[in-house]
């Protein structure tokens, strides 16, 4: 698919969230979902939030061990609450011992500030101290050794080892829902994921990541296109609306009854289908699920039919 500035990989894709409960669930999940077929396993992060929340490199790292093929993603890492060498070197030992299978979403928080005053880092600065990282992220991969002088990090020659497995190292896929992210995805990124996104707005961001990766001198490059999307499935979309705006005003402890509605794929399995060909028509190939249903039944209805009616779209 052709975006303005934009050579969108047309590889169809499913993924899921997988939540860090404990050692035997994860285990068990993460072993499903190779076994189901899905593509890729996301995890979200933070270093405290308002319910507990697993370290997300370590939990991939965990999922890495107990799969063998499905891709190994962070959806999304945020990257000013680490230093980035730190970052660059547990993602290549990452991708090294998965043998090439990380994805590194990454953005910038702040919707719970307590985590950046207690890493030391300050939160009006999350935004240039990604993008810097960013770069010093890509040089670690492919360098023999790098010494940066930057606003915000600084550091003498060093050598990180081991690399990536994967030339120039794992795929970094930029979130959030603001104008700068749409830039730093187009400049910066290797792809795109929404978050609490409709489908309109999704649509919009594509084409402003495409006229920033086109001012960049990046356009044509291949760009991964992806939606995180919490998913119900229930007997109608008024009982999926309930359950999911109670689920998700727990999580981000606050009003969802309208959010839910808009951000959501929510009713039965045909209503989510709908609603994800019009994603599909947007731009949308790799689809990650965040279960606040069975997510066995979601795994099955996408498998069996989701995606390979998405893909007649894709054509």
């Amino acid at each position: 698919m052709e975006i303005e500035g934009l050579s969108v990989v047309d590889d169809l894709k499913l993924g899921m969230m997988l939540p860090g409960n404990d050692r035997r669930t994860v285990l068990d999940r993460a072993r499903k979902m190779e076994a189901a077929g899905l593509h890729s396993i996301w995890v979200g992060d933070h270093i405290a939030f308002h319910i507990p929340v697993v370290e997300s490199l370590t939990l991939l790292s965990f999922c890495a061990a107990a799969t063998e093929r499905i891709e190994l993603a962070t959806g999304v890492l945020l990257l000013p609450l680490r230093h980035p060498t730190l970052t660059a070197k547990i993602t290549g030992s990452l991708d090294l011992l998965s043998e090439g299978r990380l994805i590194l979403g990454v953005g910038v928080g702040g919707e719970f500030p307590p985590e950046f005053e207690a890493v030391g880092s300050p939160i009006a600065e999350r935004g240039p101290r990604t993008d810097e990282a960013i770069g010093i992220l890509r040089r670690h991969w492919t360098e023999e050794s790098v010494a940066h002088e930057g606003e915000h990090f600084r550091f003498g020659k060093v050598k990180i080892e081991p690399k990536p497995v994967r030339p120039g190292g794992p795929p970094i896929v930029v979130g959030g829902r603001k104008a700068v992210s749409m830039r730093r995805a187009g400049r910066l990124g290797d792809g795109y994921i929404s978050h609490m996104c409709d489908v309109a707005t999704y649509a919009s961001n594509l084409a402003a990541i495409g006229r920033h990766a086109r001012e960049a001198g990046r356009a044509g490059l291949p760009f991964h296109t992806a939606a995180l999307l919490f998913t119900v499935l229930d007997d109608s979309y008024e009982a999926a609306h309930e359950r999911a705006s109670a689920m998700l005003g727990r999580i981000y402890n606050t009003d969802f009854r309208e959010a839910s509605k808009r951000y959501c794929l929510l009713g039965k399995p045909e209503d989510c289908l709908e609603q994800m060909r019009a994603f599909a028509r947007a731009g949308c190939r790799h689809f990650v699920i965040s279960a606040l249903s069975d997510p066995d039944e979601i795994i099955e209805h996408a498998t069996s039919r989701m995606i390979p009616e998405l893909r007649n779209v894709v054509r």
